[in-house]
């Protein structure tokens, strides 16, 4: 290299026109390192070429696009040019508007540029700078940058008009860019897909719906964006739907598409429908990156498929060098209670030189929780910022807090809430008082009901515990007035609820639920189901019932409504002997809902498997995978 510069070095006098052909410039553009790009500078510089536009342009374009782009030395370089033009102008703003920390520096920039009156800021002028104003700067820069607009005629120009509705959909003001998106005279595609974008991104899937149902055409991100919408605010039945009318009519889904609807089957349960689309994942070669493995393992395992789970990431997740699989893999291992499993995930994932972030480590906590792995959670959440950097947040605390309050450490669980850096808040109180209640510890969850009542007096979560803690007590008006005060705070609380998939169609019962077509035929059956349970040694844990009834055999009977029991007896009913039973609760199972459905499990000769609120139950001949902790 250092000859090839010495034979430019001699030529310090060109007499022919500048042009693009140039051995000097193909010698810039050839530069494969930060050493190399300045030596090519202090070439341009003393053969004086550097004072034209575009060589100078040219070094720009290295050092804010290249792989050892270096923008501090971009700055300094604009700063030596003499007379930039608008397209230098142009690249710096641009590469200043791709960082949040210098967004600042494009606006200066763009002010430069009015300031030069043989200037007129042009299109990519404006989408670059309101870049900026959406990713760090705000909406009141922005309204200033969109006068300008106006002032040149730009305002209609459709770049100008997209990077405007982005810009207000990136500060939070959808309504803002709506406004612009009805007014422009000229949309195109991607001003849809930004506009619904703009709802998806505030969780309004309603009008994001409406749009999109009005869009003059679509093309796969107009569906993928509606689909994850959809999903992000819980509309899991809705996006499959939506996915499957993609498959009849609308373009190939593609990689991120399949990412959204693997969630929807991961909340849903819905087994069958996530094993197709690894099937087509597979037959139809969609390139497998990082978030779609993820959200594939994800699945399995939330699907009750822990192997399966396994499977997949042993077999693509061994070349990848990203975090996402390995917390999707540590995730499910502990969800399903293999605390030790995702130790030695994590242990691995070390060796090979990938960096844990703040996810994992929450996967890493709940594990340990959930394997009453104390010491080994304690010595984690140290390592956090001791060994890896990373400051715990509240989550990690909150999952700390669970840890010690399972084990029934709660003094000392509350010792970490009073000594975090940071605010507890109503959350993070309410494991604790969770915790309370396992241990049936009324006079600490005494203590910290007032606590969550000082900080979020309608926190429902927080006051229903309550409630439950005083009825599993015996102390009966405390829970009805604990009760009172949440419905008079025109608050509900979340009412049990288990589903259950069968050929595709999800069926679901609440507490009690007569709604379902074979009503009559399930009531019968779990009538038939507790006796053959108490024949087997089953007791009602009659401290579970939550409502003031004297009578125990009414106990009983209310016992045995709830909705988990419903769903499992439904699978019974409808599914062949042997077929394994998945059900889900969006609640934590009860004791007596546990110690029932292990009874089932033996007396029916069935697997069942039970995803709650908290984690996976896995019911095998009369035993559980949480071996009675959770």
């Amino acid at each position: 290299m250092r000859r090839c510069y010495s034979t430019f070095v001699t030529a310090t006098k060109f007499k022919s026109p500048l042009n693009s052909k140039h051995q000097l410039l193909a010698l810039t553009d050839s530069c494969k390192s930060m050493d190399q790009m300045k030596q090519a500078h202090a070439l341009l510089v003393t053969t004086g070429l550097i004072l034209h536009p575009i060589p100078a342009t040219r070094l720009l374009k290295l050092l804010t696009l290249s792989s050892f782009a270096s923008l501090p030395y971009a700055q300094l370089l604009f700063d030596q040019i003499p007379s930039p033009d608008l397209f230098i102008y142009n690249t710096m703003i641009k590469a200043h508007a791709s960082t949040t920390d210098s967004s600042c520096s494009s606006l200066l920039i763009f002010r430069s540029i009015l300031r030069d009156s043989s200037l007129v800021p042009n299109q990519y002028t404006f989408v670059f700078v309101l870049k900026a104003c959406s990713q760090g700067l705000g909406i009141r820069e922005g309204q200033q940058v969109r006068v300008y607009a106006m002032k040149v005629g730009l305002e209609s120009n459709v770049f100008v008009t997209n990077a405007l509705i982005q810009m207000y959909a990136n500060c939070g003001s959808v309504d803002d860019a709506r406004m612009v998106f009805d007014w422009s005279a000229q949309r195109d595609l991607f001003s849809w897909n930004l506009m619904i974008g703009g709802y998806v991104g505030s969780g309004d899937v309603i009008h994001a719906k409406e749009l999109f149902d009005a869009m003059p055409e679509r093309d796969v991100v107009s569906w993928s964006t509606m689909i994850a919408g959809l999903v992000q605010v819980g509309c899991l039945i809705e996006a499959l739907e939506l996915f499957r009318e993609m498959l009849q009519t609308g373009p190939k889904p593609n990689e991120f598409t399949l990412t959204s609807v693997l969630a929807a089957c991961a909340n849903l349960v819905a087994l069958d429908q996530g094993k197709w689309i690894h099937v087509y994942i597979d037959k139809v070669g969609i390139k497998m990156i990082e978030q779609l493995l993820a959200s594939l393992i994800d699945m399995y395992a939330k699907c009750g498929e822990i192997e399966l789970a396994s499977n997949v990431f042993h077999g693509e997740a061994g070349t990848r060098k990203t975090v996402w699989p390995w917390n999707a893999m540590i995730g499910g291992f502990a969800m399903h209670g293999l605390s030790h499993e995702a130790i030695d995930l994590f242990e691995q994932m070390k060796m090979k030189s990938i960096g844990p972030n703040k996810i994992t480590f929450v996967a890493l906590l709940n594990a340990c929780s959930h394997g009453k792995l104390v010491e080994e959670g304690k010595w984690y959440f140290k390592s956090m910022s001791s060994c890896h950097g990373i400051e715990p947040e509240i989550e990690h605390y909150g999952c700390m807090v669970d840890l010690l309050g399972r084990a029934g450490l709660l003094k000392e669980a509350e010792e970490i809430i009073l000594a975090m850096p940071m605010a507890p808040d109503a959350v993070i109180w309410g494991a604790l008082l969770g915790a309370c209640r396992i241990h049936r510890d009324t006079e600490m969850g005494d203590r910290i009901a007032k606590a969550i009542k000082e900080l979020d007096p309608y926190h429902v979560g927080c006051h229903v515990l309550l409630a439950n803690m005083y009825s599993s007590s015996g102390r009966w008006k405390e829970a009805k007035a604990v009760r009172e005060k949440i419905e008079s705070g025109g608050t509900k609380k979340t009412p049990g609820c288990s589903s259950i998939e069968l050929n595709g169609v999800f069926h679901q019962f609440l507490v009690g639920d007569r709604s379902h077509p074979q009503t009559k035929q399930i009531y019968l059956f779990l009538d038939e189901m507790t006796m053959k349970l108490k024949l087997a040694g089953y007791v009602p844990e009659l401290r579970e019932v939550l409502l003031d009834i004297d009578d125990e055999e009414d106990k009983e009977t209310a016992l045995s409504r709830h909705s988990e029991k419903l769903a499992i007896a439904f699978g019974l009913i409808n599914t062949e002997h042997g077929t394994p039973i998945r059900i889900v609760k969006n609640l934590r199972v009860c004791q007596d809902c546990h110690q029932a459905i292990k009874f089932i499990s033996k007396v029916y000769e069935r697997e069942i498997i039970v995803r709650d609120r908290i984690r996976f139950h896995h019911f095998r001949n009369g035993q559980c995978s949480c071996r009675d902790y959770w």
